[in-house]
């Protein structure tokens, strides 16, 4: 079904190509968003680590995961998600213990190290958040409505995974 298909009337069509630009938007945000990181770290030349690995800092946080929790919140892909954390503990940004109860499991936290690159994180995005208040792009009311909407597309998804097949 296309936006040119005859059987589609105009509600149905603006519903499909706004569906569609979304699912665009998207995308290149999330492919935006890791640019950002990319240029404010080599402008203050933290070279170690990429976009990706920053960000898997950032939603760590001060909490003790497992590769498996941070694929079960829908973070990241499988194989992506080990090797990061791998390169991670090798690099000296964060701690790992195996599990006393399942030693298969190995559970992860930020070193020192990388509580400082998830600060740098959270004071960029802070000065992003700032800045489109005071452009007037995005208040906080705006904000709300906008994560509300990404919700329940992301519940609608989920479920077409779990219960379609």
């Amino acid at each position: 079904m296309s936006l040119h298909d005859p059987l589609l009337d105009g509600s149905q069509k603006l519903l499909m190509a706004g569906y569609l630009d979304n699912i665009a938007l998207l995308e290149r945000l999330h492919r935006l968003l890791l640019d950002v990181i990319k240029d404010e770290f080599e402008r203050v030349a933290v070279l170690e680590i990429n976009s990706v690995q920053a960000l898997l800092l950032f939603n760590v946080g001060e909490n003790e995961v497992t590769a498996g929790e941070l694929k079960s919140r829908g973070y990241y892909q499988g194989s992506n998600v080990s090797y990061n954390l791998k390169k991670l503990v090798e690099l000296g940004f964060m701690h790992h213990q195996r599990s006393e109860i399942d030693r298969r499991s190995v559970r992860v936290r930020l070193t020192e190290k990388g509580r400082r690159v998830r600060g740098m994180l959270t004071e960029l995005f802070q000065r992003h958040a700032e800045g489109l208040a005071k452009r007037g792009l995005v208040d906080a009311n705006n904000m709300e409505n906008m994560n509300q909407s990404l919700k329940r597309m992301e519940r609608y998804w989920t479920e077409q995974i779990r219960y379609i097949y």
